[in-house]
């Protein structure tokens, strides 16, 4: 077929692709081309034929025409697929533990800045997990976030995260808040104690230990000691003081425990004021919330207890993180990588731990929060976050054979 002759070339010296069908439309078979017989055959007319063999130009005619519509629909897909592929690089999907209405905000002004939506889905730490678990390497996760060292440390052993790969974050989050580059903590908070001022005395409570002295029998309320926050804390003693110590405390916490136990930490907060019990562990914020409450008989009953911050002459009072780092199979792992970096920037910590009564982790940014501030300084204990990671199955050991639940 000469496309040449027909002056049909494309603007790369090819002929164009419709031109050429085109041709071939106007092209009119010879019939009888198909009607001879081979060597020793009686002849084929169209009577003795298929018609589509009789007439071949036709089927021709029509498979061409279905080919003109393919090449015609080209544009309009390939625009369709090239707006999808440019929406989805304008997207970040993030699983977050944290369920504060004001982060909305702050997702908000990322989205401000880059032009990058945030998809969130929000669920408790362990649901999450779950969920990406179930979704294996279909799952359209970019950012996981949790609420706990442990629960970091347990997403990381399961291989759900990705290396970050940002001098960014290496170098505004301090390096005993991370982990291999997998994870960043985020936001900081304390394991503190609060008492009863009428039932414990002053001096009488200044460290984790002191909860497993006899002289605090039936007196202590705790959370589980299967949550995370409690394994935690166990993981560090394990760390400081090795196992058949922290095996000792437990046991002797246990001994010491006013009530089976029940709920969260403002549980055990509010024990304290009813009187079931006259010691409480807590995570800082949970206090200060209280502190911060409406109702009016919270607040005072929190602002009568005493604050214990622990261990100041030893290791210094237990500190967690909230965290997050880049998903595994994370189908946009450069928006993921710039949200973790908005994250750590000055702006965006002070807004997180507002939020939630709780420290930033980039060193030099302030947080205007009266009550949290009333709590007054604290020697934190320097462990490596990854410490704590580390020895979480052994502080599960630890916990069930003192049948802390």
């Amino acid at each position: 077929m000469d496309f040449e002759g027909a002056g049909l070339r494309h603007k790369n010296n090819a002929p164009g692709c419709l031109q050429i069908i085109m041709i071939l439309i106007n092209m009119k078979p010879q019939p009888h081309a198909f009607l001879i017989p081979e060597s020793g055959e009686p002849k084929r007319t169209c009577t003795t034929m298929p018609k589509n063999a009789c007439h071949p130009h036709k089927s021709l005619r029509r498979l061409i025409g279905s080919a003109v519509l393919s090449v015609i629909a080209l544009p309009a897909i390939y625009l369709s697929l090239h707006e999808n592929a440019h929406a989805q690089s304008q997207a970040l999907n993030l699983y977050s533990a944290r369920h504060y209405q004001s982060d909305d905000e702050l997702y908000a002004e990322f989205t401000k800045q880059t032009g990058i939506k945030v998809n969130q889905i929000q669920a408790g730490d362990e649901a999450l997990l779950e969920r990406i678990r179930s979704e294996g390497k279909a799952s359209p996760a970019d950012v996981i976030l949790l609420a706990d060292a442990a629960r970091l440390w347990k997403a990381q052993t399961e291989g759900m995260f990705q290396p970050a790969r940002s001098q960014v974050l290496a170098k505004a989050i301090p390096a005993s808040l991370q982990a291999k580059d997998l994870w960043f903590g985020l936001t900081t908070r304390a394991r503190l104690m609060v008492f009863d001022k009428n039932k414990v005395r002053p001096g009488q409570l200044t460290s984790y230990e002191d909860l497993a002295k006899p002289e605090f029998k039936g007196m202590v309320c705790t959370r589980s000691g299967t949550h995370p926050y409690m394994l935690s804390l166990v993981a560090s003693i394990v760390e400081h003081q090795g196992e058949a110590k922290a095996q000792a405390w437990a046991n002797g916490v246990v001994a010491n425990l006013a009530r089976t136990p029940r709920g969260g930490d403002t549980d055990q907060i509010r024990g304290v004021m009813s009187g079931e019990c006259a010691i409480a562990l807590t995570n800082s914020y949970y206090f200060v919330r209280l502190l911060k409450s409406n109702k009016a008989e919270e607040k005072m009953g929190a602002q009568q207890l005493g604050v214990v911050w622990p261990n100041q002459s030893s290791s210094g009072t237990h500190m967690n993180v909230s965290g997050g780092g880049i998903a595994r199979h994370a189908p946009n792992p450069a928006n993921a990588r710039r949200f973790l970096e908005f994250l750590a920037s000055p702006q965006a910590q002070a807004f997180l731990a507002s939020a939630n009564n709780e420290w930033p982790v980039v060193r030099g940014v302030k947080v205007h929060n009266p009550e949290l501030e009333s709590l007054g300084k604290f020697n934190a204990d320097p462990l490596p976050i990854g410490a704590i990671g580390k020895n979480q199955p052994i502080a599960a050991r630890i916990i069930d054979r003192a049948k802390w639940r």
